[in-house]
């Protein structure tokens, strides 16, 4: 497949065809990119939650959901359509415009977030230059958000929900970004694809796992922070806090809530997964798998294996760390907030300091390596 322009090229030559003006192709091509994210990302979220029921229930020694569908498949969907249909309430001395913006602002960042994911060499809606500086930026809007729906909900708990969570994410971006810079440092590029590309050399062996073990133990632990998952779910503690800057919220307000956060730990796994684990790369060299069956690496046959198995592999790793993220949340307990709070500030972030001073030196040092 193409990338981003070169597919937007085809659907205006396509539109032409039928005698509509490159401009109305334009136009028209416009939201078909978003439309195409937000399908995906909503499959991911249908996936997951799926997932969330059906590992949380093997770890209680339980069923979980078996009739909605085979094996519950079709839960996750009745369990969207109960939002939809629920009456969407706004109390009284609520704020009413920051209490409907709220949501949507914790949502579109981390939608527009998915732009920038690659699933292959040219599979990805937009690759721009500077994608994992964009990343960063679309993420520290969440917080406002979080911040915003708790203030205009004009209830305590939500007041403290609110506050816990931008206090949590402020504290935890700063670690995670440290640690992304290091791997671009490392890649000499902002940009994914570079990222990835730069990971492909010599199967697992060149993944970022095995030169940033340190970044990649500090950037999974802020993910999870940043998505809110236990242990770190203080912002909406249901046994403190009621359901913090959520309490206030019911039907799609809150269903909104619901798919940022498990779209944002879908994206999360798959940052990890381009970042740290070689994205849509094999964990054998194409070279190598292409002489054991006597082709090419630039027959047709190999270029199309790759191009669909590319898929798979950055889907799998990702899934394989949204298995860990569901297991961690259903066997670990939930940290107090000054814990919570000391482990990003007093832990996390002079470690990310040092990790990216140390890449730079190694860097300079082994610049093959590292690199340079």
């Amino acid at each position: 497949m193409n990338s981003g322009l070169d597919l937007e090229l085809s659907f205006n030559q396509a539109m032409q065809g039928f005698g509509i003006s490159s401009d109305i192709a334009h136009i028209l091509w416009l939201p078909l990119p978003m439309l195409l994210v937000l399908i995906a990302a909503v499959v991911g979220v249908l996936v997951t939650v799926w997932l969330e029921r059906k590992i949380s229930a093997a770890a209680q020694q339980r069923i979980g959901p078996e009739y909605a569908g085979a094996l519950g498949i079709l839960q996750p969907m009745a369990d969207g359509l109960k939002l939809l249909v629920k009456e969407d309430i706004i109390p009284a001395r609520a704020d009413g415009l920051l209490f409907t913006l709220g949501p949507i602002l914790v949502l579109v960042p981390v939608i527009l977030s998915w732009l920038i994911v690659p699933f292959g060499q040219n599979l990805l809606i937009s690759n721009v230059g500077i994608g994992i500086f964009l990343w960063i930026a679309l993420s520290s809007i969440q917080p406002i958000g979080l911040l915003m729906s708790g203030y205009a909900s004009n209830n305590k708990y939500s007041l403290l929900g609110g506050l816990r969570a931008a206090a949590q994410s402020i504290s935890y971006e700063i670690p995670l970004a440290l640690s992304v810079l290091a791997v671009v440092m490392m890649s000499n590029s902002l940009s994914t694809v570079d990222i990835v590309a730069q990971q492909n050399n010599a199967g697992f062996l060149s993944w970022n796992v095995w030169r940033q073990p340190v970044g990649f133990v500090i950037f999974w632990i802020c993910a999870l922070a940043e998505c809110e998952r236990l242990p770190f779910d203080l912002p909406e503690a249901e046994e403190e806090l009621v359901a913090g800057y959520q309490t206030e919220y019911a039907g799609m307000k809150f269903a909104l809530f619901y798919l940022a956060g498990y779209i944002n730990l879908v994206l999360s796994a798959l940052l990890v997964s381009v970042l740290y684990l070689g994205g849509w790369g094999f964990p054998i060299p194409v070279n190598l798998l292409a002489s054991w069956i006597g082709q090419s690496p630039d027959s047709a046959l190999i270029q199309v294996f790759t191009g669909a198995a590319g898929i798979v592999m950055t889907i799998l790793k990702a899934y394989l760390l949204v298995f860990l993220a569901i297991l961690l949340r259903w066997t670990t307990p939930r940290v107090r907030i000054d814990q919570l709070l000391d482990l990003g500030w007093k832990f996390l972030l002079p470690i990310s300091l040092v990790n990216l001073l140390v890449t730079a030196c190694l860097k300079l040092a082994f610049p093959i390596a590292f690199g340079g």
